[in-house]
């Protein structure tokens, strides 16, 4: 689990070394599944309060470099050529996208499919879905079936701290 303000302190030393602490600043966003972002119009790059409380030093750190790379790339550069070697130089050895654990207790959505495989949206589903994990293309034999539940102001802040989902 890492610390907000820890992670304040190596996102600006990074902006330090890499950007131009002028242009470029950082702060913690409310993303319940990306990680980071680059935001090239503000000129600013963020990183998931709540992603960044459950997740470990390294991973947060790598998040960072991930998205500093984006900012040296430049927004035409996506994920392809340049953005990998602007990622290598600086030293990110992860892939496009992170696999690491997300903020599924913030999901309003959840959806269980015939097998009892559990399924988490942050948006209401517009369309019918069934579970990848029982077949990989569309089977109305395994269509999810989807229930809203309300999510507390206490769970969000917890949620923020991530010490009671650890």
């Amino acid at each position: 689990m890492s610390d907000l303000a820890r992670v304040r302190i190596w996102a600006d030393a990074l902006i330090r070394l890499h950007l131009d602490p002028a242009v470029w600043s950082f702060g913690f966003d409310n993303a319940k599944k990306r990680a980071g972002l680059t935001d090239y119009s503000k000129k600013r790059i963020t990183v998931s309060r709540y992603l960044a409380a459950r997740w470990g030093d390294d991973d947060v750190h790598q998040i960072l470099l991930h998205e500093v790379a984006h900012a040296l790339a430049g927004p035409a550069a996506g994920h392809g050529p340049e953005w990998r070697r602007m990622a290598r130089q600086i030293g990110y050895v992860g892939r496009r996208t992170h696999d690491g654990e997300t903020a599924t207790e913030l999901a309003p959505w959840v959806g269980t499919c015939p097998n009892g495989h559990v399924h988490y949206r942050h948006r209401k589903p517009t369309r019918a879905l069934s579970c990848a994990t029982c077949s990989r293309s569309f089977s109305r034999a395994y269509l999810i079936s989807w229930t809203k539940r309300e999510i507390s102001s206490a769970t969000r802040r917890a949620a923020a701290a991530a010490s009671d989902f650890r």
